[in-house]
């Protein structure tokens, strides 16, 4: 491998700094009108009894999975307004849903959302699972002092100039899912 510095010219660009490091929000007007979606995926790590309080009905401030759910797709229509850069689009549908999962001792979080627009909505499907789990973490903070937000993430997007992707199979998703990667479907990008 060679030790030789890239030059300036090759390497990427953070999108959303120009050339003299100031921040803008990025011009889309020449991009196409295209139906995207993305999966975001969290966790929220509890105890085995908080699952059975949850499961039970049984918190303090009451359903805890219907709170955090709807909270989720509350929290996808505000992403604009919370992401300082992040252009407002019109959604078509946010799905979030929020169930236990006693093995790995957690309550799993899943947000889709989708929209036909000039760009993507990567960050509207984090915001939905971010707002959900800490909702949940809101919810069940007074019985479980332990709970933790873990493995915020992206785990799939497709539309737009960029194409579809996927998160690698060897990557662990909240669905457990084991898929191989479609072929033609990119991995994550790495920084180098």
């Amino acid at each position: 491998m060679s030790m030789e510095p890239t030059k300036r010219t090759d390497r990427r660009r953070l999108t959303h700094v120009d050339r003299a490091g100031r921040p803008r929000m990025v011009d889309v007007s020449t991009k196409p009108v295209t139906a995207r979606r993305a999966v975001a995926e969290a966790e929220v790590g509890v105890e085995q009894a908080t699952i059975s309080i949850i499961v039970d009905g049984g918190g303090p401030k009451g359903d805890v999975l219907t709170v955090a759910e709807l909270a989720g797709v509350m929290g996808a229509k505000r992403t604009s307004d919370l992401i300082p850069l992040c252009h407002p689009i019109p959604l078509t549908e946010v799905v979030v849903e929020v169930r236990p999962d006693r093995t790995r001792s957690a309550i799993l979080v899943r947000a889709s959302a989708a929209t036909v627009a000039q760009t993507g909505v990567e960050m509207e499907a984090l915001t939905a699972a971010a707002v959900a789990a800490l909702t949940v973490y809101d919810m069940v903070k007074g019985v479980d002092r332990s709970a933790e937000i873990r493995h915020l993430r992206v785990i799939e997007k497709s539309g737009g100039r960029s194409g579809d992707w996927r998160r690698a199979a060897d990557q662990p998703v909240a669905e457990g899912a084991k898929a191989a990667r479609p072929r033609g479907v990119r991995g994550p990008r790495r920084s180098g």
